[in-house]
């Protein structure tokens, strides 16, 4: 079965190929009432990811995979361990980090282009250039047609299409996603799947996803992250060994069936665990 445990995932040394990479990462909340000796969401993460490499993360509820993802972003800090991009350690957020979140985050005031063009509008890129640079990426995630329309004439999937547009306008080296297509419909799940596939292939780009769907991330992924229950450790890593050039028809199959069995089998236990976590509170 091709999984790593936690003590061994992804410790090899760094290498050009490693965009970033996550060393000994802990992160323990403070104490409060309820938790008088503060509680512990991650413990001891390790992880190097290539450039153009596509990693999903899954794990039990509550297993920490949220905050892990806001210290990489730079929105949590505080924490134990180090976090590299191109060896260098970064702090707080980082111009190479572009984050998508699963909330709807569209400005209803602005229209589809000036949406995507606002952090463009912040770095004080003047208005021919960052038009064009907006306008080139609704091209890519086809919403070039709907650059007037304003948010509340978008569809749910159309609207996070948007977010993913004015997040890879800003060029960052890695993006970031938070269970950006977790409030949609299952088709369009499915759909905006392979869009983000589509032009994760045409940007080279680098991806580190946050899923509670098993299949979103076997479909979309170089590799698999399970993590485990709470305390947050990577309980194994596997490596997804389908084709690079990939769309939903692969669900059907029974190579596809036999990573969910795969994955699944590593994180059942753990979300049985964390399930008994919730009921002894």
């Amino acid at each position: 079965m091709p999984t790593t445990s936690d003590t061994t995932a992804d410790r090899s040394t760094l290498d050009d190929e490693h965009l970033f990479t996550i060393e000994d990462l802990c992160v323990t909340y403070p104490a409060t009432e309820s938790s008088p000796t503060g509680t512990t969401a991650l413990q001891h993460i390790n992880l190097n990811v290539r450039k153009g490499e596509f990693v999903s993360i899954v794990g039990p509820s509550g297993c920490g995979k949220s905050t892990l993802l806001s210290t990489v972003s730079g929105l949590l800090t505080g924490f134990d361990g180090r976090i590299k991009v191109r060896g260098e350690t970064i702090k707080g957020s980082h111009p190479d980090v572009g984050v998508v979140f699963q909330e709807e985050s569209t400005f209803p005031w602005r229209n589809v282009v000036r949406n995507v063009d606002f952090g463009l509008e912040m770095r004080g890129i003047g208005k021919s250039e960052r038009r064009k640079r907006a306008m080139d990426m609704l091209k890519l995630v086809g919403l070039d047609e709907f650059s007037r329309s304003y948010p509340s004439h978008l569809s749910g999937g159309m609207k996070q299409r948007v977010a993913i547009a004015r997040t890879l306008v800003m060029e960052p080296s890695i993006l970031l996603m938070d269970e950006p297509f977790g409030a949609l419909d299952e088709q369009t799940r499915i759909i905006l799947g392979e869009e983000l596939l589509r032009i994760q292939r045409a940007l080279d780009q680098t991806v580190l996803l946050i899923t509670h769907n098993i299949q979103e991330a076997i479909l979309l992924s170089d590799r698999v992250v399970v993590m485990s229950a709470r305390p947050g450790r990577i309980k194994a890593v596997v490596d997804i060994d389908l084709p690079k050039k990939r769309d939903s028809t692969l669900l059907a199959t029974d190579a596809f069936a036999g990573h969910v069995g795969k994955v699944w089998s590593v994180l059942r236990e753990e979300s049985l665990r964390a399930f008994a976590q919730e009921t002894e509170r």
